[in-house]
């Protein structure tokens, strides 16, 4: 089932979706962006069942099922499902790809791994933004932050030149950062 096409960040975040008060991948996702059936995602997790706690990777509640069947449309056919799907956490991510040991598999982890070091990073450049008095450091973190933004948002290998705008007013001063992206 492995296909060569290269994982994206867009489209791992794509597949993340918030259960639990935390981002998460179904194992069909998992399965998808690793090049592989999710039978065999579901088969590595019950044979290392002791790599996965539950902070690593659970199975959907009845309730948190319905929920991803009304909520997502690429994942209405689950109700039809007899079996609650997996989701993994980010540590599940990183977990399952000790143990897939493709090459698509090696190539989704780092585009898993820069997706979610981009987030993380996001998040404290915007508190740190906030928290920032030197007006320099401050346009230099909204900078960085609406570069990170680009990355996520937007498939470089379509793209010759990028815009996206971030505006931040702290009372008196306004802060602007644009970076232009356009289709080839």
């Amino acid at each position: 089932m492995e296909d060569n096409h290269a994982i994206t960040p867009q489209e791992i975040e794509k597949r993340l979706i918030v259960l639990r008060n935390q981002k998460v991948m179904l194992d069909r996702d998992v399965a998808y962006v690793y090049g592989v059936e999710t039978k065999r995602v579901n088969e590595a997790v019950k044979n290392n069942d002791e790599k996965f706690p539950e902070k690593y990777c659970f199975r959907l509640q009845p309730s948190e099922k319905q929920y991803v069947v009304e909520n997502f449309d690429r994942l209405g056919n689950l109700d039809k499902s007899p079996v609650e799907p997996r989701a993994f956490t980010e540590r599940g991510l990183y977990m399952i790809a000790t143990i897939l040991k493709s090459k698509k598999a090696r190539e989704t982890t780092f585009s898993i791994i820069e997706t979610f070091a981009k987030a993380k990073e996001i998040a404290r450049n915007i508190e740190a933004i906030h928290k920032e008095t030197d007006s320099q450091k401050q346009k230099g973190l909204i900078q960085r932050t609406g570069e990170l933004l680009s990355d996520l948002i937007v498939d470089e290998a379509d793209t010759l030149e990028t815009e996206s705008s971030i505006e931040l007013n702290l009372m008196a001063i306004k802060f602007k950062h644009t970076v232009k992206r356009t289709k080839k």
